[in-house]
């Protein structure tokens, strides 16, 4: 756990980051990142910048220290996972901040709670160079894809995102299912996922019967 007091609690008095977490498994770095939607409380109701300073200094910190970790172990991989959508490149308004991939600068109204700690990711992912997942929430939207460019345009290879499932209600998709991960360090790419669709939530294509009830 980041125990250093980096963060502000509710009485802006400098507390630890509790919940930023770290542990290693089968030649695997993972870690957790408070780092929230809403602009990354930037934007919200009651926007806090002084809060939201702290903290991103200290996922920026935590953030590093990571990949510095894996580096000593020599683990094959690293997976992060926090809650926001940063957005990656101009591609998706309507689920995420757009950016300029080459800049990562927010190219929309409102504040960004994400530059700076998109820049230094990019700057550890280059030089780490084996897998890195990037897993978060946030948009609702499922999807994996490689969004990271580095500041000429081209693509990180080694480095994934991962957008869990989550209920939709401005589609109406009751899209709450789950994902399952393989983790294998001895492959290549390391990390590898199957999407598990919970029958009971499927709403335009009704599950099948289970053999023997049709």
């Amino acid at each position: 756990m980041q125990h250093d007091k980096l963060c502000l609690d509710h009485n802006n008095q400098l507390t630890g980051c509790v919940e930023n977490r770290r542990w290693i498994m089968k030649g695997v770095v993972y870690a957790t990142l408070n780092i929230q939607g809403s602009c990354n409380n930037r934007c919200d109701t009651l926007p806090d910048d002084a809060e939201w300073a702290a903290r991103n200094n200290a996922n920026i910190l935590w953030m590093q220290q990571t990949f510095e970790m894996a580096r000593t172990y020599r683990a094959a991989a690293i997976m992060f996972i926090s809650q926001a959508d940063p957005g990656w490149d101009q591609s998706d308004g309507t689920r995420a901040p757009l950016r300029d991939p080459k800049t990562l600068a927010q190219t929309d109204a409102n504040p960004d709670g994400f530059q700076a700690f998109l820049v230094a990711l990019r700057d550890e992912v280059v030089a780490f160079g084996k897998p890195v997942a990037y897993v978060h929430g946030d948009s609702h939207y499922f999807r994996i894809d490689r969004p990271f460019l580095d500041a000429k345009g081209r693509r990180l290879e080694n480095f994934v995102r991962v957008e869990t499932f989550g209920d939709n209600q401005a589609n109406g998709n009751n899209d709450v299912h789950w994902l399952k991960v393989f983790v294998d360090d001895r492959s290549r790419e390391v990390f590898a996922f199957q999407p598990q669709i919970v029958p009971a939530n499927r709403t335009a294509v009704l599950a099948p019967p289970k053999r023997g009830d049709d």
